[in-house]
């Protein structure tokens, strides 16, 4: 059932309610994610980095974020 103020998005399996969001950009800078470090699918379909901008949002969108993490070896 669609989200009556807004949008629903399904983030990591977690539904999340938004005012309104126009492209995968706008969420990230929404979510304060630095989009160096992640990677984003969109209804099963890896998104690459330079389509977020122009990459609309639509109600009931099914989105998984993945955090790279780096680190050093010991």
């Amino acid at each position: 059932m669609p989200y009556s103020q807004g949008m629903r998005l399904t983030i990591n399996g977690q539904p999340r309610d938004f005012a309104s969001l126009a492209t995968l950009e706008e969420l990230m800078t929404t979510l304060g994610l630095k989009q160096d470090r992640v990677a984003i699918e969109r209804n099963g379909e890896i998104v690459s980095r330079d389509a977020w901008s122009t990459m609309p949002l639509a109600d009931g969108d099914r989105l998984e974020i993945v955090h790279f993490v780096g680190g050093g070896l010991r």
